[in-house]
């Protein structure tokens, strides 16, 4: 229920600025790779166990989104984001505190992933409900400084990882963290019931693609597309974790990069490319609609999947994984947009919450697996050419997509059309 708070209508614009700093918080996780070997080094830890603190981080993520989504349709997103900002950083924090791989795992993995998951839903579930008018484009700035966030703290991570050691450096940056996020989400708000911007009409093609009503949770989860929509998000958070996790030492081995070129190029590349990936997929999807986008992103990793173990200078790697990174974070920035579009904004917090279980889901079997094939083979080509053939299976889910029955029937046949 809205309160008073809620019904004063503020400048939807800043909590777009709020959304992209608290992001990029929160979006560090996807620097883990620059953790791998200092933690190896430090403690004689093998690259699968160190791997493992990552992959838990992703996949509480995924619960966090889910009791994030939930409360914020009860208490609202400013409480549920400050409590996220607290628990992250707390998380972190206690990392820095980690000589065994179980309080490593408790801390970075459980702590931190829950935190990082009900902050990285607040601003999506949001803003999808200021920004009726914009909503491919807002969806995707609202998750944009998450893909950023490895490109603004890897750097800092590593140098002080090299300087002052790992005790230090989570530390700092889980104050830092836990700081931004909260006075961040002192701006979130939800709409008054019913608005819209001024004089702002959907057009045909919106309505087409758009539930006629609000879909409970219930209802939603009952629905095929439902179900369609998180096998979608599954494929592709699962491609492009694989190479997030592995960036580091992929790039070293494959292509004869140093540690230094690794950490700086390869890490940076992908933050920066799967930021834009977030706002260019996004915002097109609002001209060529949803599924196209998601067609064009799963045939482009098929390929570059099957041609990276052939690759031979760092700047065809570089370029590689640029493009897979582009398509991940494409992923985060059109889903959104897309699961509202089918169930509509009311519920879009638990509802698209509820869908990010995909993400935590699609984070365990990937980077295990190539971090497993790696040491038993010595080599990533086998892991590289399972998940190019994954993604060539993929490009018929969004072939199948429609919106809900209810949606076409109040679209006509107008439901027909790209999305």
């Amino acid at each position: 229920m809205a309160t008073a708070a809620d019904e004063r209508v503020p400048n939807r614009w800043v909590m777009v600025v709020a959304a992209i700093l608290m992001q990029l918080c929160l979006g560090a996780v996807y620097g883990w790779s620059v953790y791998v070997r200092p933690l190896m080094e430090a403690f004689g830890w093998t690259r699968s166990q160190v791997t493992l603190a990552f992959t838990l981080s992703i996949a509480f993520l995924g619960v966090g989104t889910i009791i994030g989504g939930l409360l914020m349709d009860r208490r609202g997103p400013r409480l549920v984001a400050t409590v996220a900002g607290v628990v992250y950083g707390l998380g972190y924090t206690l990392t820095g505190t980690a000589d065994s791989l179980g309080e490593l795992y408790l801390w970075y993995g459980v702590v931190g992933g829950l935190g990082m998951g009900m902050g990285y839903i607040v601003p999506v579930a949001t803003l999808v409900k200021w920004f009726p008018d914009l909503r491919g484009l807002i969806t995707g700035l609202a998750v944009a400084g998450y893909g950023a966030g490895a490109l603004v703290m890897s750097p800092y991570a590593a140098a002080s990882l090299e300087a002052r050691g790992i005790a230090p450096t989570f530390f700092t940056l889980g104050l830092v963290y836990l700081v931004v996020v909260v006075a961040a989400a002192q701006f979130f708000r939800n709409p008054p019931e019913g608005w819209a911007p001024p004089g702002w009409q959907p057009s045909a093609r919106q309505q087409a693609a758009r539930a006629s009503r609000d879909f409970t949770v219930q209802e939603a989860l009952r629905t095929w597309q439902f179900w369609v929509l998180f096998v979608i998000l599954f494929l592709n958070v699962s491609a492009g974790i694989m190479i997030i996790s592995q960036a580091s030492p992929m790039g070293q081995e494959i292509v004869g990069m140093t540690e230094t070129q690794a950490a700086a190029v390869v890490v940076g590349t992908i933050s920066i490319f799967n930021a834009l990936g977030r706002m260019f997929w996004a915002a097109l999807s609002d001209y060529i609609g949803r599924r196209a986008v998601f067609l064009t992103m799963f045939a482009l990793q098929a390929a570059l999947f099957a041609l990276l173990p052939s690759l031979e200078t760092p700047w065809l790697f570089v370029a590689a994984t640029a493009l897979i990174a582009l398509c991940y974070g494409g992923g985060f920035g059109t889903m959104p947009s897309w699961s509202a579009d089918y169930f509509g904004p009311r519920y879009a917090g638990s509802i698209y919450g509820i869908m990010l279980l995909a993400w935590g889901l699609g984070a365990i079997p990937s980077p295990l697996m190539i971090a497993r094939v790696r040491e038993v083979t010595g080599t990533y080509t086998t892991a590289l050419y399972v998940i190019a053939v994954t993604m060539l299976v993929a490009l018929l889910l969004p072939l199948v997509a429609r919106p809900p029955a209810a949606a076409r029937r109040a679209a006509g046949t107008a439901a027909a059309s790209g999305d």
